[in-house]
């Protein structure tokens, strides 16, 4: 579904990924792991058009996008959810969500405005509030309803849980399972690796900008020297 092969990106001089693959296969939840500065965010925007990498290419379901602009990608079926959200602070929350309401590249409607509710039904208490008024967890559920609602092919999820409330973590990784059991692919960057790796099918872990493990999720959770080495504080 969404391919990177030998991503170099840069951040002006300082040369960040050194030639890493990912590949997230139709259907699949990938967790992308790492420790902060490791270059995990450099590889999403890399792979979403948001920075360009100096060499390498791109592919999502089978099409080259490497080079093509942010919205051209987000039309083929991706949706985000950035780091920090991303919430218009100018717009309430319905307009936050109604924004982004729209069929998916083939059409389909699974996911409405009224469904985004039902799964996030605190922000039905909060539609007139502003987006920057809510709380960080509300926020988020703002964030993870926008993508929802693009009908997207493929969801990543920069930071799925950082900041929020135990309550809202469990809710939010509740909401994860219903996103896969739609059959969207998935990649999901959190600080909580054991919960990143209990929820998907296979994960990357980054170090320095490389790939430093890479496999299937139940596999690498059994391997607890390896992960305390590139994930432990």
């Amino acid at each position: 579904m969404l391919v990177a092969r030998g991503l170099h990106t840069y951040y002006g001089a300082s040369h960040v990924l050194h030639g890493v693959d990912l590949e997230l296969p139709s259907g699949c939840a990938l967790g992308l792991l790492g420790r902060n500065g490791m270059g995990k965010t450099t590889l999403l925007k890399s792979m979403l058009g948001l920075l360009k990498p100096r060499s390498g290419s791109v592919h999502f379901g089978g099409q080259a996008v490497t080079g093509l602009p942010p919205y051209e990608i987000a039309r083929l079926g991706v949706g985000y959810v950035p780091e920090g959200r991303g919430i218009f602070g100018n717009l309430s929350v319905r307009e936050n969500l109604q924004i982004a309401e729209r069929p998916g590249p083939d059409g389909s409607r699974a996911w409405t405005y009224e469904r985004v509710l039902e799964v996030f039904p605190r922000l039905k208490e909060r539609l007139h509030t502003g987006g920057q008024q809510v709380s960080g967890g509300e926020q988020q559920m703002v964030a993870i309803g926008r993508a929802l609602l693009t009908n997207p092919r493929v969801m990543i999820l920069d930071e799925a849980t950082e900041g929020l409330a135990p309550r809202i973590v469990e809710h939010i990784w509740q909401v994860i399972a219903q996103i896969r059991a739609g059959g969207i692919s998935t990649i999901i960057v959190d600080r909580n690796y054991r919960s990143v790796l209990r929820h998907t099918e296979r994960a990357v872990v980054l170090e320095k900008g490389r790939v430093a493990l890479a496999g299937e999720s139940r596999q690498l959770a059994q391997d607890e020297a390896a992960l305390h080495a590139l994930l432990g504080v």
